[in-house]
């Protein structure tokens, strides 16, 4: 039977071992926030021309004398600086997960960490791809359409701070999308679903990409088709993921041991 006595060292233990999970919290918290701060500094200067960017897929297909508009008093100021903020943790992102990393992977078995050092790399380079598909492909041929239809007697000038928030939602949004195949190795990995039954889903899946498509992207039909046919593709990417990268069942089974 355990005494007070015995108990003791073991709490203190507990508290000791807990305490240093904070510091090391703390330590990876700061490194990673430093980093976007290091980098936000070294962007400030630069952001009128980050945004001047930004804007170019807008700006080059507004009507002649149409332009960009600040309906508040600061927002020439303050949109900017939240574009380098943006970008500065755009630009941070792989320290950040790398701190969340070191500070996780220690408490991993190690075929968990076979599985998550790919997955979190993919979803990384996954992310950085939405974000540059609707950058790119996406964002000039919506803004070509919403010029087209614009009603006649209408001056389209839209604000600022508006578009940056709209670009903004595209990029995350697109970022998101194109994490389709770490989505499906993960349900597939936890033994959610099998290869057979990932196959057996296209047809729900090709429906479920294009009602996505349909509710994220501007409402014309190239830019639902320029999200819906890549995660499509992404999906069948993904089964092939599968196919390489998880024996059926495997992290459940490895856990329940």
């Amino acid at each position: 039977m355990a005494t007070p006595e015995s108990d003791a060292p073991d709490a203190e233990e507990g508290l000791q071992g807990l305490f240093s999970h904070l510091l090391e919290l703390r330590l990876r918290l700061m490194w990673a926030v430093g980093t976007v701060l290091v980098v936000l500094i070294a962007l400030v200067p630069f952001a009128n021309r980050l945004y001047a960017e930004l804007a170019k897929p807008l700006v080059a297909r507004l009507p002649q004398g149409a332009h960009l508009i600040a309906t508040e008093v600061t927002s020439p100021f303050i949109t900017p600086l939240k574009l380098a903020f943006y970008t500065a943790l755009f630009i941070s992102m792989p320290m950040v997960l790398y701190q969340l990393w070191a500070f996780v992977s220690p408490g991993l078995y190690k075929h968990e960490k076979r599985l998550a050092r790919p997955l979190l790399a993919a979803a990384l380079v996954l992310f950085y791809m939405g974000g540059a598909f609707a950058y790119f492909l996406v964002l000039p041929a919506a803004f070509r359409f919403l010029t087209a239809v614009t009603p006649q007697g209408v001056e389209m000038m839209t604000d600022i701070t508006h578009y940056l928030d709209f670009v903004m939602l595209m990029f995350f949004a697109f970022g998101l999308c194109f994490e389709v195949p770490v989505a499906v190795v993960i349900i597939a990995a936890i033994g959610l679903v099998d290869l057979e039954k990932l196959r057996s889903a296209r047809r729900y899946a090709i429906c479920g990409a294009f009602a996505i498509a349909a509710l994220i992207t501007p409402p014309d039909i190239t830019s639902m088709l320029m999200l819906g046919i890549p995660m499509c593709l992404l999906y069948e990417l993904g089964i092939l993921a599968v196919r390489w990268l998880v024996k059926p069942g495997s992290l459940r089974r490895d856990l329940s041991e």
